[in-house]
């Protein structure tokens, strides 16, 4: 097993963190006991590991978040937030807001594989990353109005953008769960496969990502996200500037070179 970068913390008692291939981090949620649920301490974790990868987003290639146990993750956990006050809900709320623009910010590929059920802030996790691999038995949906709250980590941003508005707004209003199949067919998810061979198919995709050039994938995922928000013409003459980043690259002349001699790239993300 690759070692694992030391920037990251030595202790992150809600995930287990390796590295199955060269250039890939896996990160799996740690609390098989209670659904993988989000806690406080998860906040702290995820913040932690995703800071230091964007601090170096050049010493791993792709990310793969799954979990442990039969289910990916069930949301907040209901239990820590019984009994709080509604300042200790508000800052830990913030806490999960941030926790989700670290993921989704992160400037590296960061695939999600469902293991099992993905609900609430289970699914606002996933839907953070860049596309969804998931087991068959793999539902999701939001459930927060059954709760007396709503979404509130990306979730009413990032599933209409995904699925369309008015079947979001049904998901969301009903708070019904859907099957992987269900999921798959409106685009959430990009991939079901039967569970025991869900990681073994996610990490097959990801050597295919790590396989091609580090930077070019760093500027084609910045390219996406961010003219996504503009107007078409500002994104074209947003993705040329992401696209001259490239030219001065060692990886962009490998790439040319190893065309011409008729072999496979080595690029060194440099």
């Amino acid at each position: 097993m690759i070692q694992i970068h030391r920037r990251f913390p030595e202790t992150l008692e809600t995930l287990l963190l390796d590295s199955p291939r060269d250039g890939l981090l896996r990160i799996r949620l740690n609390r098989p006991d209670v659904a993988n649920a989000m806690s406080t301490q998860m906040g702290h974790d995820i913040i932690a590991v995703f800071s230091a990868l964007e601090a170096e987003p050049e010493r791993y290639r792709c990310v793969m978040l799954t979990a442990v146990g039969s289910r990916f993750c069930g949301g907040a956990d209901l239990k820590e937030r019984d009994g709080m006050t509604d300042d200790q809900f508000n800052t830990q709320h913030y806490l999960f807001e941030r926790m989700m623009r670290a993921i989704y910010d992160c400037p590296v590929p960061v695939i999600a594989c469902l293991n099992g059920p993905a609900v609430a802030g289970g699914l606002e996790i996933a839907l953070a990353c860049d596309f969804i691999i998931a087991s068959d038995r793999a539902r999701c949906g939001f459930t927060e109005v059954s709760r007396g709250i709503m979404p509130g980590g990306g979730g009413t941003q990032h599933l209409p953008r995904t699925i369309g508005i008015r079947k979001a707004k049904e998901l969301m209003f009903t708070g019904d769960l859907i099957t992987a199949d269900e999921a798959k067919a409106l685009g959430l998810y990009n991939h079901v496969f039967p569970d025991d061979q869900v990681a073994d198919r996610t990490l097959a995709m990801i050597d295919r990502i790590l396989a091609n050039a580090p930077i070019s994938i760093r500027q084609v995922k910045k390219s996406i996200e961010f003219g996504a928000q503009m107007d078409t013409r500002t994104g074209l003459f947003f993705e040329v500037e992401a696209y001259s980043r490239l030219v001065a690259t060692a990886d962009r002349r490998e790439g040319i070179r190893a065309f011409n001699e008729k072999r496979a790239p080595k690029f060194t993300g440099r």
